[in-house]
């Protein structure tokens, strides 16, 4: 079997997992794809790395060797999964574990609000005492989205002395009183946040549902946080707004990755930015690879496991 391993940006995925236990020819991929389907010719699987590369239903149609795609993660919204049904082709999951990505939402807004990236700075050349931060404690941290991972960040904040509130479109009163958040109106959290941290998975409802509007609504000087989706944020309207000096913000995923060098976000001091390394630990690459190897064992022995419908 060849097998091709995708947009392995550290080069690292030969290091997880027992991949010498497969009888497969393996290509490992560290540059996002040219052309997808020129570039997969051949290959019978595939093992996608989150959602960095997309599987549309043209583009299935027309790999015809390909008859497994794994996908690193328990769902995968690049993958047209009826289409690859269709074309039979197996689409198999892995684990994950979303504590990295939680631990590294306080660490954008811990390097936000204290400033950290211009004080690494300075200490490198020479200088000392640039900034004046911004403590989290009586501060109220606004949670958009309360699911494991909001409710994570929440208990968090709760520790660092914060009124921690949040909504989202089905977000109960009842179903935010067992994490010690207050439920508010969509106007309110805008409104009230001091950080504002998001915590959605994307979809057709969540895709641009932080515009312009809601940005303006926000409080001078508030932190906005995103570890979750880029395109959940309208992006043009997030720089115009840290162009202004309006809000701050503390981001890590992008609505086109890997982030274009030229962009204007990358621009702005008022932006905390990291490269989409909110899951990317020891941890969760062994989960993910790991399970990858177990996937392909499985296809071969003709008993495939955790299948996406």
């Amino acid at each position: 079997m060849r097998i091709a391993i995708l947009d392995d940006y550290q080069d690292v995925s030969r290091t997880f997992g027992d991949w010498d236990s497969l009888e497969a020819d393996i290509t490992v991929f560290t540059e996002p794809l040219d052309d997808v389907v020129k570039q997969l010719q051949g290959f019978e699987a595939v093992v996608a790395m989150r959602e960095r590369t997309r599987f549309t239903a043209e583009v299935l149609d027309r790999l015809p060797d390909l008859k497994l795609l794994v996908s690193t993660g328990k769902r995968n919204a690049a993958i047209d999964v009826p289409a690859a049904r269709r074309n039979g082709v197996v689409v198999s999951a892995t684990g994950y574990i979303g504590e990295p990505t939680a631990e590294h939402t306080w660490a954008l807004i811990l390097a936000a609000s204290r400033n950290l990236p211009q004080e690494f700075r300075s200490m490198r050349e020479g200088g000392w005492q640039t900034s004046v931060g911004t403590m989290l404690h009586g501060k109220t941290l606004g949670l958009l989205g309360l699911g494991r991972l909001g409710a994570g960040a929440a208990k968090i904040g709760q520790v660092f002395g914060m009124e921690t509130i949040a909504w989202s479109q089905n977000l109960t009163p009842e179903k935010a009183e067992p994490h010690g958040v207050t439920a508010v109106s969509k106007e309110d959290l805008f409104a009230r946040s001091d950080v504002l941290s998001i915590h959605l998975v994307l979809s057709g409802r969540s895709r641009g549902l932080v515009g312009a509007d809601e940005i303006a609504a926000m409080k001078p000087g508030a932190l906005l946080v995103n570890t979750s989706r880029g395109p959940i944020v309208d992006e043009a309207a997030l720089v115009d707004a840290l162009r202004r000096k309006v809000i701050r913000a503390a981001i890590d995923v992008y609505d086109t990755e890997p982030f274009p060098a030229d962009h204007p976000l990358r621009t702005l001091e008022n932006a905390t930015l990291t490269p989409h390394i909110g899951f990317v630990t020891r941890e969760v690459y062994e989960i993910f690879y790991g399970d990858a190897v177990e996937d392909i064992a499985a296809f071969q022995a003709g008993s495939p496991i955790r299948v996406m419908e």
